[in-house]
């Protein structure tokens, strides 16, 4: 599977990053061992996990995906196959991006993923109350100690993202070498706009999340009736179930018979035809939902259908 660099750092991804929320919530520990396993079979190395995951969960308290992630790892001994990327901040047991925070927090990932090293470290989100400098030169700290080999921001708006890089050249600190927005076929506008001109122009690598929409670009749910059909997704896309939405399903429909394609496949290769995007974030609960979601890795879609799913899908 062709590889991909993540920004300036000297991590290679490939094309499908494995969302690790399902862990621990929709995918016990046998599940996730299965499913982890047929990633690396398929030609996946990128698995993306936090810190808070899944402590929605009711009986959990967060910390698991990383456990059951660590322990696939100890199991499988895939470790030099695999990129392994967790966050900060987002936790109530280790909130927020100050120094002492974040090395606290990532001494216990590296606890729970049994690894000596991180791959890649993401602020999960921003802190203001945080100045940027402080945070960034913690994260020099991880990576001088051989705790971190490159970091990452997760749901930073353009110009705060702009100014830590800012930061980072001014105080020779190491930068942010990828980014986790949300982005999808129907959520474009906020990325589009102001994010990607400047990743664009930083190479920064995107690693977007909800690239299905919270499954509904699957074409799992075409209406009310079918939002029983997942207690975990159902309610998180009843609000596409309009005619927005449903326009957007029809385009996929259409370019996904003339591939022999599932809509699912077809709406991740057009994220991973958009430059900049290093790797869409997918989660699948059964090998055989992985399998076809590995699948989308070799789907080429023509100029043209890449934009008349832009037509349908524009805000």
């Amino acid at each position: 599977m062709h590889m991909r660099q993540l920004g300036n750092s000297p991590l290679r991804v490939a094309p499908l990053a494995f969302g690790g929320n399902v862990f621990g919530w929709s995918a016990d520990e046998k599940r996730s061992f299965e499913l982890l396993d047929a990633f690396v079979a398929g030609g996946g190395n990128l698995i993306d996990t936090a810190d808070v995951y899944s402590a929605w969960v009711p009986g959990n308290g967060g910390g698991e995906s990383e456990t059951i992630i660590g322990k696939w790892l100890k199991k499988s001994g895939k470790r030099e196959q695999v990129v392994i990327a967790t966050k900060v901040a987002k936790w109530a047991e280790h909130p927020g991006l100050s120094p002492v925070n974040i090395r606290q927090a990532v001494d216990a990932s590296l606890r729970r993923l049994q690894v000596e090293c991180i791959d890649l470290y993401q602020a999960h989100e921003d802190d203001a109350s945080v100045p940027l400098a402080d945070t960034l030169g913690e994260f020099a700290r991880l990576i001088e100690a051989g705790k971190v080999r490159a970091i990452g921001a997760s749901n930073y708006g353009a110009d705060r993202l702009a100014e830590a890089l800012r930061v980072s050249r001014e105080h020779n600190l190491p930068r942010f070498e990828s980014l986790q927005p949300e982005y999808n076929l129907l959520s474009r506008h906020g990325y589009e706009a102001e994010l990607e001109p400047l990743i664009r122009r930083e190479n920064i690598g995107v690693i977007s999340y909800y690239a299905l929409a919270s499954g509904f670009l699957s074409g799992k749910y075409r209406s009310e009736a079918d939002l029983a059909k997942s207690a975990a997704r159902g309610g998180g896309v009843k609000k596409y179930l309009n005619p927005h939405g449903l326009g957007v399903l029809a385009a996929l429909d259409q370019v996904a018979a003339s591939h022999r394609a599932t809509p699912a496949q077809v709406a991740l290769a057009w994220l991973m035809a958009r430059p900049g995007i290093s790797a869409p974030i997918a989660s699948a609960t059964r090998v055989a939902q992985l399998d076809e979601l590995l699948g989308a890795t070799t789907l080429a879609l023509t100029a043209a259908e890449i934009a008349a799913l832009d037509q349908a899908s524009a805000d």
